[in-house]
């Protein structure tokens, strides 16, 4: 199960910092996720951080958005800058069990998901 934190209402222009905790997860290659679903809208990929490092950003946010993680804490993190209204969604985190090599941006491709976390820019 994890737990993420961090939403909020905020202005556009301002910036926000999700968090999410894998307290379980042991595995040694994955893929972890952050998604987000505005109401009546199919749930979307944002970005991804997979075991060896390597990074996945969705078009609208790429420049503004920055997956991490804290392997120590078994936390990974979404840092938004430049938020738009458009942002507005609820966020998923999410973590596979075992690393993705096509389509990471695909919710189907993970297996393990947070309750989601709302976050508003107006």
């Amino acid at each position: 199960q994890l737990v993420e934190s961090g939403g909020g209402s905020v202005q556009a222009g301002e910036s926000l910092r999700l968090s999410c905790v894998a307290p379980q997860y042991t595995y040694t290659s994955y893929c972890v996720g952050w998604f987000r679903q505005a109401p009546g809208k199919q749930r979307v990929g944002v970005a991804s951080l997979c075991s060896d490092a390597k990074t996945t950003y969705a078009e609208s946010v790429k420049g503004r958005f920055t997956i991490s993680q804290d392997k120590a804490k078994n936390s990974f993190y979404l840092q938004m800058d430049s938020l738009k209204p458009d942002d507005t969604s609820r966020y998923f985190c999410a973590a596979s069990r075992g690393r993705i090599l096509y389509s990471v941006l695909a919710d189907y491709m993970y297996n393990d998901w947070g309750q989601g976390t709302q976050v508003t820019v107006s």
